[in-house]
């Protein structure tokens, strides 16, 4: 697995100085931050913590340090966004981009960290599924709401899209009127996409807000240029403390990558239980650590797995390289 371009022009070094090359390249991290220690959060008051249910104790940050690459301790359990985290936003959801390397990346961070390897996303099962095929990895869906466990069975929750006829109808309209707006049904929940007309977000946010207070037990959840109408009760970071339940994943240290509020809940759950997360691109964030952009996630993922396959823990299968859908990536040395 290949890392961009950009990352063969470092000349060879350590896999850890190497790695933390990329990242001050990117981040601008000070030299004297430890790359294989826990990040640390530089904390800064923000007005926004109470839009997005940050608890009083985790502060929103515009910083980050670098993510570690050397798992110390319990094996990692990696969580992982997918829109904005493991592939660029798009004008539409239909649009975004799944390349091959994409999908034998996530094979290899999967035979890395033993197959405790998830996608938390606010699409659908079924649309990563088809986005990631033949990959079939554990996920939890809607935000939460649907939940598929390791061995395969999935758990939806209780809640009938006819509840939300009437914002569903209101939707349509909206996008009849506006070319520009994209209505994404995902059954228990609605999307309304105004990625094309921007200047239409503040008069959007209130029609919207306005049609979901006639329903109780919905709210409006704001994501990048998208509003949401969905179920309350569940979120990323519920999703992510019910994975952990069971194996792979139970006694793990959670990981969770994500670039979006609505990954603010997940950052909160991982930060709680001790573990590492993650945020893509700029903005506030209870995240403690940082990459730029999608192409470094990448690259940090490569490298944490090619860590990984050359250190299992005890128990696992000793290899000097990691088979993923039946090729052999060999670690980087």
């Amino acid at each position: 697995i290949g890392l961009p371009t950009w990352v063969s022009r470092i000349p060879p070094v350590s896999t850890s100085r190497y790695t933390r090359i990329v990242f001050d390249t990117f981040v601008g991290v000070a030299p004297s931050v430890d790359n294989d220690a826990p990040c640390q959060l530089a904390s800064v008051p923000s007005a926004r913590a109470s839009d997005v249910n940050i608890p009083a104790n985790q502060a929103l940050s515009l910083r980050g340090g670098t993510p570690p690459t050397h798992p110390e301790g319990a094996a990692w359990a990696l969580f992982l966004d997918f829109d904005g985290t493991l592939v660029e936003l798009a004008m539409t959801p239909d649009a975004v981009v799944v390349t091959s390397k994409l999908r034998a990346m996530l094979s290899a961070c999967t035979e890395a960290f033993d197959g405790a390897v998830a996608i938390v996303s606010g699409r659908p099962i079924a649309a990563l599924d088809a986005l990631l095929d033949p990959l079939k990895l554990p996920a939890a869906g809607l935000h939460g709401i649907e939940l598929r466990v390791p061995d395969g069975t999935v758990e939806e929750g209780a809640h009938r899209s006819a509840e939300l006829a009437d914002v569903r109808t209101r939707f349509l309209s909206l996008a009849d009127e506006d070319a520009r707006l994209v209505v994404e049904d995902k059954g228990p929940s609605l999307a309304l996409h105004y990625r094309r007309a921007p200047e239409r977000e503040r008069e959007l946010r209130e029609l919207v807000v306005g049609a979901a207070t006639r329903h109780d037990g919905y709210h409006v959840m704001h994501g990048k240029m998208v509003l949401e109408v969905r179920p309350t009760g569940a979120d990323k970071g519920t999703a992510i403390d019910r994975l952990l339940e069971a194996p792979p994943f139970a006694g793990r240290r959670p990981v969770f990558a994500g670039d979006d509020i609505t990954d603010e809940d997940g950052f909160v759950a991982v930060n709680r239980r001790g573990g590492i997360s993650v945020k893509v691109g700029a903005g506030e964030s209870a995240a403690t650590c940082r990459v730029p952009d999608v192409a470094a996630l990448h690259a940090w993922l490569t490298a944490i797995a090619g860590t990984r396959c050359r250190s299992r823990v005890p128990g696992s299968p000793a290899d000097s390289g990691c088979t993923t859908s039946g090729v052999t990536e060999k670690c980087p040395h």
